[in-house]
Parts: structure tokens; sequence; C-alpha cells
């Protein structure tokens, strides 16, 4: 195992060559370039652990480097036969592409950064599922990173993936990020950014999200449909855009309808897990006026139904609830809760193509705004009888 004679790491170390017959070694953690004496047990270490290379296939077959690369890459101009012949020396030699180094000679790193503020909820941990299939198939490496609903951590994380050098973001912004400037480094080097689900307005930014403002206001009517009057909100920061827009939608669904919007039934949470239920507290807390409550997310009402039952409330005929996501729990929670999917493998995957269609093609125009439909799924929470 090659170990860094500058910083001692040993994973991220690549052959760079040779210097006077000697291997040359790059350094991906501290960037250097560095050799060891031929007698070292590291270099020794190395000779028993060879990784088969491409001009080891294009030895064995007699044929040049290039045809085997071709071949690997299923170029139409390599027959079928030199194609197979290949493929099947590589899998002996258990070949795999190493594309560290291929980044060194075309100023690519193959990975992308995925950056999303907490891993706790399905639809975070969904959404990296389906991008890294994606991110995959397509000979890329996801570095994934969680913020913790911290704007420093977001800013941390954001700062080791540039010294990553990794060829794009896509990401999902804090509770608490307020402002987009500590991404003004990955527009000046030309490293595309995709926000996505929370976001802001920032030009060069592009946008994937779900129609969170019609979501809402498909929740709120579906509500009032259902012999509902009262309805209050849990809404999230008021610096990001999907807390805007949801509430929105809520407050317009009640002004179309000619129903009273009642600040007192509003309240805000951070988006934690703590957040939601300090958050639900303080709804339950006095006597129950409203008769419904459209909440930002799943977390939070679920945490109402949770809090509501134990305090002898009737969820659906005393208190309907209607959240936005379509967690996992929703389904399974008693009662089950009414929510808005969201459009998740299709979120992903369009940020995953968006983002190397970029890479790939500096020239190609991502749209400012994509944003997907929602589908109200309705269950046992909206039900004024059961």
């Amino acid at each position: 195992m090659i170990k860094c004679v500058k910083c001692n790491e040993v994973s991220g170390i690549a052959k760079a060559g040779q210097v006077r017959e000697k291997q040359r070694y790059y350094c991906r953690h501290c960037d250097y370039y560095f050799t060891l004496q031929s007698s070292s047990p590291a270099v020794a270490a190395t000779a028993a652990s060879h990784h088969a290379t491409i001009l080891d296939i294009a030895k064995q077959l007699k044929i040049s480097k290039s045809t085997v690369s071709r071949a690997l890459r299923n170029s139409n101009d390599i027959n079928q036969e030199t194609r197979d012949a290949v493929l099947k020396i590589a899998r002996k030699l258990n070949y795999v592409p190493n594309y560290f180094a291929s980044s060194l000679v075309r100023r690519k790193s193959y990975s992308i950064g995925i950056v999303v503020p907490e891993l706790i909820t399905n639809f975070f941990s969904q959404f990296i599922i389906i991008a890294q299939k994606a991110a995959s198939l397509a000979g890329y490496e996801v570095i994934i990173c969680h913020s913790n609903e911290s704007f420093s951590n977001e800013m941390d994380v954001l700062k080791r993936l540039f010294a990553y050098q990794v060829d794009g973001i896509i990401l999902s912004l804090s509770g608490e990020t307020k402002s987009l400037e500590h991404l003004q480094p990955f527009q000046d080097a030309g490293i595309p950014v995709i926000l996505f689900n929370r976001v802001k307005n920032r030009t060069g930014l592009p946008k994937v999200m779900a129609d969170d403002y019609q979501g809402a206001f498909a929740g709120v009517e579906h509500l009032i449909k259902n012999g509902y009057s009262k309805i209050g909100h849990i809404g999230g920061p008021k610096n990001l855009q999907i807390s805007k827009d949801r509430f929105n939608g809520y407050s317009d669904a009640l002004e179309k309808y000619g129903l009273e919007l009642n600040h007192n039934w509003i309240f805000y949470h951070d988006l934690t897990t703590d957040g939601a239920k300090k958050c639900v507290k303080a709804l339950l807390e006095n006597p129950l006026e409203m008769d419904a409550v459209f909440a930002i997310n799943d977390p939070a009402a679920i945490q109402l139904i949770i809090e509501a039952k134990a305090k002898g409330i009737k969820v659906g005929p005393e208190l309907g609830i209607v959240g936005f996501s379509n967690d996992s729990r929703s389904e399974i929670i008693e009662p089950s809760l009414t929510t808005l999917e969201q459009p998740l493998e299709k979120m992903a995957e369009t940020c995953v193509h968006l983002l190397l269609n970029k890479i790939n093609d500096p020239k190609f125009v991502v749209p400012n705004s994509t944003v997907l439909k929602t589908t109200l799924i309705e269950r046992c929470s909206s039900k004024k009888t059961q």
C-alpha cells in the first residue's frame, strides 16, 4: 500500500508516469507528486498487488492500447470478435477502469457531490439512492454529504467538495441558509450546481423542484371539500422558497373559498425533528380552535398525529391533517396520512441528467427552473367521517 510521503494518506494515490525509471505517484489529498525508492517495502507491496491496466490487456492480445480502450468503451469501429476478446481478458485480469488516472489527463474527476440537509427522512435518502444509480450508469462516482440543517456545515462540506475538484454539485439547502454567496467559487470556476427541493433564486443556479404552490393549494382544497373550514398551517423557515410557495398555496386556497386565514393558527419550525415536536406542542397547547392543519412536510404532520392522539383528539373526525412528500411512514401510521406525493424518482434523475449534460457540454443550456407535478394521496387523516 502506497503512503504519501508528505501527508501520510494512503487513499487517493494514483500512478503518474515514470521519472528516471522510477514510478511516480500523485496524492489527491495534498496535490503532491512523489517517487519511492525501488527497495521500499511499499513498492514491493504494490508490485505484488498490481492492478490490471489497459496495457496488460493489450500485451496479452498483442493489440494496441487504443484498440483496447475503444473496445472497452464499446466503440462502433471495433469489430465484435475483438471486443469479446478484450472483455474476456479484462474479466480474467479483474480489470477496473482507473477513473482517477483518466481525470489527470482529461482534467475531470468523474465525481459529483450531493449535499442534502438531513438523512433521517425517506425523501432525501431515497433521492440519493436514485441519483447515485443514475450517476453510476454514466461512469461517475458520488460523494454524499449532509449539512444537518446547518448553514455552517453546508459551507464546510461545499469547501471540501471544491477541494476534491468534483465536476458538479447537486444541492438541497439547509434550514439556516439565507444566502447563496458561498456558491460563488463554483460559479467562478465553471463548476455547475443544480439546486433541488429546497431552493433559492440566484442567476446561474438552476432549480429542480416539485410544484410546491399547486401541491399545497390542492391539499388545502381537499380539506375544504371534505368539510373542514378552520384550517391552520405548520410552516418551515421563512428564508426557504419551499416554505413561501407552500404557504402561498395554503393561503390562496383559503381565499378562493372565502375562509379565514387566522395567524394564530400558523406555526413555524426549522424542519428538524426536535423543531417539529416543539411546534406541534405549541399548536396543541391551548384548547383546539382549528378543525384541520396543512403541514409543510410529512414529518411534521406525523408528529401532529402522534401528539393529537396522545391528547385524545380524534384525527380525521376532530382534526383533519394533510402533509407533503409521501414519507414511507405516512401509509403505516394510524390513522394513515393524506399527503402530496412528490415525483422523487423523476426529480433525482432529472438533477443528474441536467448536471451531467452541463459537465460534458459547457454550452448546454440548463433550464432555470424545472417544476414537476405532485399527486394528492388521500388517506384517513383527512376524513371527517370514518
